[in-house]
Parts: structure tokens; C-alpha cells; sequence
């Protein structure tokens, strides 16, 4: 094979292989799991996937009592919004409960809002909870406190994210900060 053609190919595949998206998350496109949920919000409004199109949204299972992995998340999800600038709009941070006996509506709303404002909460009935959990393999348990009401809940600590069209693409784990996000969700708004 002529050198120069070699050379050419060879630029041309790599080409090719730069065209795929470098996210800092997990990237799964295409998964055929966590496609949607459907749970009333903290006003009682049901609430899909669909409500948030055109925008890139982070759904996060978590509870309002969760002494550090869910403030953190939600901390970072904020500050990866304020870190696109006016692109920040352009994403939706949802939050949905796995403690629905104790968060209640009043109290999930004020808790997220302390940290997005545009953020949304939403819960249901621990039934619509748990099938919702299940669709998007997230794993939650309560262990019991000293007191009936001082339990704790473990749960999977990760965040997923959806592209502007409703799409499953990315698999944020916990702790990656604010700045991976933030570069994930450009490009995911830029439409890659």
C-alpha cells in the first residue's frame, strides 16, 4: 500500500474515532432502562420526562434528611448550572424522593429549592416510588434509627443524565464535582 494512502486511511479513522463524544461520565446511550418516570411533583402535578424537553436533565433519587450524599449532589448539580453561564437554563436537576413517609411535599420543595431554584421534587406513594426505583435500578433501603422516625435511608448515589430530546446518556456517580458535569452537560446541549 502506497504510504501516502496509508497515512490518509489512517487520519481518516482517527477522524472517525474523535467524533464520539469524550464524557467524563459513563456514557450510557442507548441503555434500555430508566427511559422515564411519571410521579407527582410537590404541588401535585404529574410529572414526565416529556415536561423537560428541550433541556438536558440530572435525575437524582435521594432524601431531604441524607446527611451528605444528597446536599452534596445537589450542591453540585447547582453549581455545574453556574458554571454554563446562560447555558445553564438549559438544564433541569430533578430530584425524586426514596423517603416518601417523611418528605412531604412542603418540605422536598423548600429543601430543593435551597438549592436550584428551577429544581424540581418530586415523590408518590412509597408503591410508585419503589417501581420507579426499580426501572432505573436504584437501590434504596431504610435502616433503622435509635428512634421509629430517626432512620436513615441507603441508596445509590449517582445521577442521570438525559440529552434536550428525552434520551438516557450519561451515569454521573457521585463525587465527580461540578466542572465534569458541567463540560458533560455542553456537550450534551450542543447536541452531541
Amino acid at each position: 500500500m502506497d504510504r501516502r494512502l496509508f497515512l490518509a486511511l489512517s487520519l481518516a479513522l482517527a477522524a472517525c474515532a474523535d467524533s464520539k463524544p469524550q464524557f467524563k461520565a459513563i456514557d450510557m446511550t442507548g441503555a434500555d432502562y430508566a427511559k422515564d418516570f411519571a410521579l407527582p411533583d410537590a404541588d401535585g402535578r404529574m410529572r414526565t420526562l416529556q415536561d423537560f424537553r428541550g433541556k438536558a436533565v440530572v435525575v437524582f433519587f435521594g432524601y431531604t434528611q441524607c446527611p451528605d450524599v444528597c446536599p452534596t449532589t445537589l450542591a453540585e448539580i447547582a453549581q455545574a448550572k453556574k458554571l454554563l453561564g446562560p447555558d445553564g437554563d438549559k438544564v433541569q436537576a430533578v430530584f425524586i424522593t426514596v423517603d416518601p413517609e417523611r418528605d412531604k411535599p412542603e418540605a422536598i420543595k423548600a429543601y430543593v429549592s435551597n438549592f436550584d431554584a428551577t429544581g424540581v421534587a418530586l415523590r408518590g406513594s412509597p408503591e410508585q416510588i419503589a417501581a420507579v426505583a426499580k426501572d432505573f435500578k436504584v437501590y434504596y433501603k431504610q435502616s433503622p434509627g435509635k428512634t421509629p422516625g430517626s432512620y436513615t435511608v441507603d441508596h445509590s448515589a449517582a445521577s442521570y443524565v438525559y440529552d434536550p430530546k428525552g434520551r438516557l446518556r450519561l451515569y454521573a456517580r457521585y463525587g465527580s464535582g461540578p466542572q465534569a458535569l458541567a463540560d458533560d452537560l455542553k456537550l450534551l446541549i450542543a447536541g452531541r
